[in-house]
């Protein structure tokens, strides 16, 4: 061996302990679990590649001056607002306002959301003098595939099924008008002129469609073939992003994976789910639904777990904030799912900002924030030991 192999020898050597040892540095990748964003298993390749197009879409498309943000807006992406696809912050908070009214009619032009950024040359939309409104923190965006695809015959059996609950559970549908764009089933139920709708803090929002094209016009100013109103002047403009893209975007949230709980053999996550269930907040946070048939067959009648019954609820008169949508009295809102709760810190700043406006610091300081029909339900808690609240607490973070 020469001299010139012996120092390129020496030289790999030294290179690969530097590796190595740099290694040891790196950061650990987070488990599965730990992660709210990720495809669902067992897509085809080309489901893949349009889950992966919908990402880029979602988390990488800023829009700007130049490609039709605004003028008036709340967000430059869609990502900005859910971080990691978990739940929104204070700072992301949305502003929703218009008449005290359940027939889903609202009195002023340029409602329902205010608008509160503007670029340079114009200025941020101002809450209207006397306007009733709500704050409402962005929800997170995993397992929506699974929630759209409940079939309304489940919405309205779990409706029915609180008729006669003990503890004053009501809970019903709400029923709202469509877009023009969206286009139901001919078996949908029908309220009149009104559909069962399920997203949203209030359910007004009938499926991912609709939900995508409204957070395109009313949070970023964009204007699409499916909605070419223009949030500044109201009237219609050339679109603003192309429908491959809505479409895209679309997929990326119906393929979104659920979250996974975690800690799920922990003696206290067990003890705490059972009392969960004891004291009686399944009655509005199902733990188990179905979905129905899907072109996507990785969705296609799958049980899923998201704790939630898509009825909206008299939760009384603490969470009144006078603003409605829908056929939703003003102090009636959507049971959130609870999966992926214990992740939320992750994308709101390392703390909880709970209920529909963030006002909650705690999973315990929610709770109490229940009231109306789950007046019953929240004494119970209030009513266990401390340790037995814990049990609860940890239960509802391993979600």
């Amino acid at each position: 061996m020469n001299k010139k192999q012996m120092v390129a020898i020496g030289l790999f050597s030294f290179l690969i302990a530097i590796i190595i040892s740099c290694r040891k540095f790196e950061p650990a990748v987070p488990s599965e679990d730990a992660l709210l964003d990720g495809p669902i298993e067992n897509l085809t390749s080309a489901q893949n590649l349009q889950h992966l197009a919908g990402d880029v879409g979602f988390n990488d498309q800023v829009f700007t001056s130049a490609t039709g943000l605004g003028p008036v807006f709340v967000a430059t992406s869609c990502g900005s607002c859910h971080a990691g696809d978990g739940k929104g912050h204070p700072f992301t908070t949305l502003t929703r306002f218009g008449k005290n009214d359940s027939l889903g009619r609202n009195e002023f032009d340029h409602g329902p959301q205010i608008q509160g950024r503007a670029i340079p040359g114009y200025a941020p939309e101002q809450l209207p003098p006397g306007a009733r409104f709500a704050k409402f923190t962005p929800p997170i965006n995993t397992g929506l595939g699974f929630i759209e695809l409940v079939s309304e015959d489940d919405i309205l059996a779990m409706a029915s099924a609180n008729v006669d609950n003990p503890d004053g559970v009501r809970g019903h549908p709400n029923w709202a008008l469509l877009p023009t764009y969206i286009k139901p089933k001919p078996n949908s139920h029908t309220q009149g002129n009104r559909y069962i709708t399920r997203f949203g803090k209030k359910a007004s929002t009938f499926n991912l469609l609709h939900q995508t094209v409204l957070a395109y016009n009313q949070d970023m100013g964009i204007a699409s073939s499916f909605d070419p109103s223009d949030v500044f002047t109201l009237l219609d403009t050339d679109p603003e992003v192309s429908d491959k893209i809505i479409r895209d975007v679309v997929f990326y949230l119906q393929t979104l994976k659920a979250p996974i709980q975690r800690d799920q053999n922990n003696p206290d996550v067990i003890g705490g789910k059972n009392l969960f269930v004891q004291i009686g907040c399944e009655s509005c946070h199902k733990q188990t639904l179905k979905t129905g048939n899907s072109p996507v067959a990785a969705l296609s009648n799958k049980e899923f777990h998201p704790f939630s019954d898509l009825l909206v609820h008299d939760m009384g008169p603490g969470l009144d904030d006078g603003y409605t949508e829908g056929s939703a009295k003003t102090s009636e809102w959507r049971t959130p799912p609870l999966w992926g709760l214990g992740l939320a810190p992750n994308s709101q700043g390392g703390q909880f900002f709970l209920m529909h406006d963030g006002r909650a610091k705690s999973i315990d300081e929610a709770i109490r924030m229940h009231d109306g029909e789950a007046a019953i339900i929240k004494n119970r808690y209030s009513s266990l030991s401390e340790s037995e609240r814990q049990k609860v607490i940890t239960f509802l973070k391993s979600l």
